[in-house]
C-alpha cells in the first residue's frame, strides 16, 4: 500500500512492495536467543527504559534526538536591516575580493557570511556553522525568516534551547509576530549492534512508502532508504562509514561517553518528517512537535514502517512478526535523556585537519616530484620559498603590497569560515546606529507619538 499522507490504516496487508533499486539479500534474520518477535520474552515491548531482557552486545542505544530542524517565523524585517542586507549582498557580489570580504553580519557571538545569492522567495541568506537564515522582503504570504538549524549545533543544544538562541538573533533583525513553525524535523537514534543489516531483503520492510532502496559504498553495504523524496522518509545507515564523508569526527567521542566500546558497528535510524506529515498529525508549532516526539516516533516505526520476519506461509503482511532489532528501535522513549551533548557550540565552519593537511601534503609531494627532490625537509623549505615568491609576484602584478595581498585572502577565508569579523569598525558603527534607533523609538513612544 502506498503512503497517502492521510493517516490511513496501518500496514500493507495484501499489497506488494513496488520494485525499486533495492538489491536482493538473504531473506529473514534469525531470532536472537531470549528475544521474541517484539524483541522481548514475555515482557513489555522493549525500550530504552522498560525491562526487556536486553542483550547489550546485540543492541546498545547510544544517542537519540533531533538531527536537523527547519523552522519559519512570521514577521517583518526592520527597514534599516533590509537596507544593510541589500548593501552587504552587493558587496558579496563584487568582483573585488576586498569588498567581498566585508559581506559579513555580526549577531551575538555569530559572524554570519552574507551570501551573494538569495534563495527562491528569500533574497537574503546568512550562514554560519549553526544556522542558515533565509530572509524575505515584506510579504503577507511569506514568513520573515526560514531557518535551518544545523545538525552540528544540535549536538550541543537541545531543539528548544537552539530555538531560543535563534529567536534572540532574529529579534535583532525584525519584529516577530508568532512562534516558530516547523517545516521539517529529522529524528535519529544512533545504536551499536551485532545485527547484520544486510541479512534481510526488501520484502522484510512493511511500509506505506512506495520505494525501498539498498546502498553500498565501494562494495560495502551502507544502508537502506525507504520513502525517498516523500513527506516522510527513513534511513538506516552505517554512521561510521558516513562520517568518512561528513567529517563529523566529534560523534565517536559522544558515543564513547554513552558506553560504546569503539569496536561494535554503529548504525543510525533516522526519520525525516516534512511539514505535510506534521500537519496531517495536527502538529505545526515547534512546542507542539517537541511535545509529541513519542507519538511521531511511534507512528513512524509501527504504522508507517516496520521491519519484520517474513512468514512464507502467511500472505497477510500485517501479521508477520516484528524483527527483534525493530522491537528495540521502536521502543525508544523520547521523554528520556538522549545522551551526551558537546560542551560548546562551534559556530564557525572550519575545515578539518584531514582536508587542510591533505591538500598541503599533496601539493608538497607533487612539487617534490616535479623538481626531483626526494628529501622531505628540503622539499618543504623549497616549496615554501617558491610559493612565497610566486604570490609576491602576483601581488606585484596587481599593484598591491604583499602584506595587503595576504591580508585580503585571509579576510576572504575569515568570511567563508565565520572565524572573525573583518571590519569591526563597521560593526561598531552599525551597533551605534541601532542603539540610536532604539532610543528614538522609545522617545517617540514616551511622547505618545
Amino acid at each position: 500500500m502506498q503512503h497517502n499522507g492521510k493517516g490511513s490504516r496501518s500496514g500493507s496487508e495484501h499489497g506488494s512492495l513496488q520494485e525499486s533499486g533495492s538489491t536482493g539479500h538473504r531473506a529473514g534474520a534469525a531470532q536472537r536467543p531470549g528475544l521474541g518477535a517484539g524483541g522481548g520474552s514475555g515482557d513489555a515491548p522493549p525500550s530504552n527504559t522498560a525491562s526487556h531482557n536486553c542483550n547489550p552486545e546485540y543492541f546498545q542505544p547510544l544517542r537519540w534526538g533531533t538531527d536537523s530542524l527547519y523552522v519559519s517565523y512570521a514577521g517583518e524585517l526592520h527597514s534599516h536591516i533590509r537596507d544593510e542586507l541589500e548593501h552587504l549582498k552587493k558587496l558579496a557580489q563584487s568582483a573585488n575580493p576586498a569588498e567581498q570580504a566585508q559581506a559579513q553580519l555580526s549577531l551575538g557571538e555569530h559572524v554570519f557570511e552574507v551570501r551573494d545569492k538569495g534563495a527562491p522567495l528569500f533574497p537574503y541568506v546568512l550562514e554560519d556553522g549553526s544556522f542558515r537564515v533565509q530572509l524575505s522582503r515584506p510579504s503577507k504570504a511569506l514568513p520573515m525568516a526560514y531557518v535551518k538549524v544545523s545538525s552540528g549545533y544540535l549536538t550541543h543544544a537541545k531543539p528548544a534551547d537552539a530555538e531560543k538562541a535563534l529567536r534572540t538573533l532574529l529579534m535583532e533583525l525584525g519584529e516577530l509576530s508568532g512562534p516558530a513553525q516547523v517545516s521539517r524535523i529529522d529524528l535519529f537514534v544512533d545504536f551499536a549492534s551485532t545485527e547484520n543489516m544486510e541479512s534481510w531483503d526488501r520484502h522484510a520492510w512493511v511500509t506505506r512508502a512506495s520505494s525501498i532502496n539498498a546502498y553500498a559504498v565501494d562494495g560495502k553495504f551502507s544502508g537502506w532508504m525507504v520513502g525517498a523524496g516523500g513527506i516522510l522518509a527513513a534511513r538506516l545507515y552505517d554512521k561510521r562509514l558516513e562520517i568518512e564523508v561528513s567529517r563529523k569526527h566529534y560523534l565517536p567521542g559522544l558515543w564513547r561517553e554513552a558506553g560504546w566500546d569503539g569496536v561494535l558497528p554503529v548504525w543510525r535510524l533516522e526519520f525525516e518528517f516534512k511539514r505535510e506529515t506534521l500537519v496531517n498529525r495536527g502538529l505545526s508549532g515547534l512546542d507542539s512537535v517537541l511535545a509529541n516526539l513519542n507519538g511521531l516516533w511511534s507512528y513512524a516505526t509501527t504504522e508507517w514502517l516496520r521491519l519484520t520476519l517474513p512468514s512464507v506461509g502467511d500472505q497477510t503482511r500485517s501479521r508477520w512478526p516484528l524483527h527483534p532489532l525493530w522491537g528495540y528501535l521502536s521502543g525508544i522513549d523520547w521523554e528520556t535523556d538522549g545522551g551526551p551533548l558537546r560542551p560548546r557550540a562551534m559556530h564557525a565552519r572550519l575545515p578539518g585537519d584531514d582536508k587542510l593537511f591533505g591538500l598541503a601534503f599533496s601539493a608538497i609531494v607533487s612539487f617534490m616530484a616535479r623538481e626531483g627532490i626526494s628529501d622531505l625537509e628540503r622539499g618543504i623549505r623549497t616549496f615554501v620559498a617558491k610559493m612565497d615568491s610566486h604570490h609576491a609576484e602576483k601581488a606585484h602584478q596587481l599593484a598591491k603590497r604583499y602584506e595587503a595581498y595576504v591580508a585580503e585572502r585571509l579576510a576572504i577565508k575569515n568570511r567563508e569560515f565565520n572565524t572573525r569579523l573583518n571590519n569591526p569598525e563597521l560593526e561598531e558603527e552599525r551597533q551605534a546606529l541601532e542603539r540610536k534607533r532604539q532610543a528614538d523609538t522609545y522617545r517617540k513612544a514616551s511622547d505618545g507619538g
